[in-house]
């Protein structure tokens, strides 16, 4: 039988990879909240299945059960973030006197230092706030939009994890009919390993999360930074995002520092939230993670990168694990065992794969 030409099998892979990213983009609005579903039901099977099993609860029950716990499992955190933010709006005017002291005595030492006089500097602010003045009423807007869009999106997660743990059996059923009998063991080893995979990956995260936000809370608090509960839980959150979250926090915690207190404290603020990446990156991430989601590094940013260009910070959120889904079916599928490759982690090389020109000399 004649083998595919090489230029045919890129211009399928290529064509393939185009409709997917159109698929996402068109079906963002089902898509997004469908998978956050599907990760969420891979999580809370064993529960359910614990309730029925155990408990003799029928299916749907056992399925509304453990939406109630889910529910409110997101609104406890909802409602402790939400307080702490309010905490802090009710202190924004203050906050924002502090701030404006701040900037003008970073302004009074550009000043000095760079020699740009205070009057262009207050140029500059001037038409910056008028340009963000202008967009008020659309930011207003915006921000409204998004939120009410934001609760239909946890509706929709909510709707879609319950019929996906009712109908659990079903739909495993259909997608092992989608393949030949004597294909029917791989199938279920497939769905198997995803199941475990992602639910170590979820739990592990939630842990991690959790770590973080106390050693986070602890430091800010024992610096005597001010917000130190806030901080410490967005820092935790955004930590579940590989690379960027902790940026992203680092910037934020220095800002509200740089505003609330001093030089010495933003200084003080930045190593430890510094420390406490390199403590989670070194220890925490790869104890209680672990090594179950094996993709390599440049895999792991490429798919950040390409999450947030499709689907914003959902895409960031649910990048790792899509791309970790991917690689368990890669790695059971003979024609697409390549890609599963890519995708994973460097692996030495033994002795009989180094070619025999390349072998390194035995003293």
């Amino acid at each position: 039988m004649k083998s595919t030409p090489f230029y045919t099998k890129l211009a399928h892979i290529s064509i393939s990879i185009l409709a997917i990213g159109l698929i996402a983009v068109l079906g963002k609005s089902i898509l997004a909240p469908l998978i956050i579903a599907l990760l969420f039901a891979l999580l809370l099977i064993p529960f359910a299945g614990f309730l029925e099993r155990k408990l003799r609860f029928p299916r749907a029950m056992a399925a509304f059960v453990v939406l109630l716990v889910l529910i409110g499992a997101v609104s406890g955190l909802v409602v402790l973030l939400g307080s702490q933010l309010s905490e802090f709006a009710q202190e924004l005017p203050a906050f924002q006197k502090q701030l404006m002291v701040s900037l003008e005595g970073l302004q009074h030492w550009i000043s000095e230092s760079f020699n740009i006089n205070n009057r262009q500097q207050a140029a500059y602010i001037n038409q910056t706030a008028e340009t963000a003045l202008g967009h008020g009423t659309e930011l207003i807007g915006t921000t409204l939009l998004s939120l009410s869009s934001s609760l239909l999106f946890l509706v929709f997660i909510f709707l879609y994890t319950f019929f996906l743990l009712m109908h659990r059996s079903l739909l495993l059923r259909f997608v092992v009919a989608l393949f030949s009998d004597h294909h029917s063991p791989v199938v279920y080893e497939v769905v198997e390993r995803i199941q475990y995979i992602i639910r170590k990956y979820i739990v592990g995260l939630l842990l991690q999360m959790a770590i973080v936000s106390v050693l986070t809370c602890t430091a800010f608090m024992l610096l005597g930074i001010k917000y130190a509960f806030l901080l410490g839980l967005l820092t935790g959150i955004l930590n579940v995002i590989p690379y960027v979250g902790i940026f992203i926090s680092l910037l934020l915690s220095v800002l509200v520092t740089f505003a609330t207190g001093d030089t010495a404290h933003v200084l003080f603020v930045f190593i430890a939230i510094v420390c406490i990446h390199l403590v989670d990156g070194n220890y925490i991430m790869p104890k209680i993670v672990g090594s179950k989601v094996k993709l390599n590094t440049l895999t792991a940013v490429l798919g950040l990168v390409l999450g947030e260009m499709l689907w914003g910070i959902t895409g960031m959120f649910l990048a790792i694990p899509v791309i970790a889904i991917a690689k368990v079916i890669f790695d059971r599928v003979d024609g697409l065992k390549p890609w599963g490759m890519v995708l994973g982690e460097d692996e030495p090389a033994t002795q009989s794969q180094i070619p025999a020109d390349e072998e390194l000399p035995v003293e």
